[in-house]
């Protein structure tokens, strides 16, 4: 989604309401189990008295086209959050303070029939705390923005 200041509205580390500026957003079904989804480093400076979490998040798109390109370009310049869907069924925020930054992007046609062809991308973000995990009622309502443009990667 694009960013929108305060866009889940959280307490106790669980986003509980969407934000009624959040009006649309993109989904992209992740198949290849190659995709390192989401890694959070949550560190402490003593000395500063601050803590930073740094969101790295780790995409692989299959299948090189011109919708993708376009909507990889978009994200390249614009600062979109992102609801990450884990292996366990759990919906991380990821980006939620001050929107994600595209840091590095690999776009690959590949040379052998079994080499990877598409985007690999990696997006990283800082937060105060762990990246929060949406609660039931909020994972409905973010799945009834879902456009029915979404492109196939």
């Amino acid at each position: 989604m694009d960013y929108v200041e305060n866009a889940f509205t959280v307490a106790a580390g669980q986003a509980t309401e969407i934000d009624a500026g959040v009006t649309e957003v993109f989904e992209y079904a992740l198949r290849a189990d190659a995709n390192n989804q989401l890694v959070q480093a949550l560190v402490s400076n003593k000395d500063t008295g601050v803590t930073v979490n740094t969101e790295t998040l780790n995409v692989r798109l299959q299948k090189l086209d011109a919708a993708t390109n376009v909507q990889v370009s978009i994200m390249s310049k614009g600062r979109p959050i992102v609801v990450v869907q884990d292996r366990a069924g759990n919906y991380h925020v990821v980006g939620m303070d001050e929107g994600l930054d595209l840091t590095a992007s690999n776009i690959a046609t590949g040379a052998q029939r079994e080499d990877f062809s598409g985007y690999d991308l990696t997006f990283t973000g800082k937060r105060e705390d762990a990246c929060p995990i949406l609660d039931s009622t909020t994972v409905t309502a973010l799945l009834a923005l879902v456009s029915n443009t979404n492109i196939d990667p």
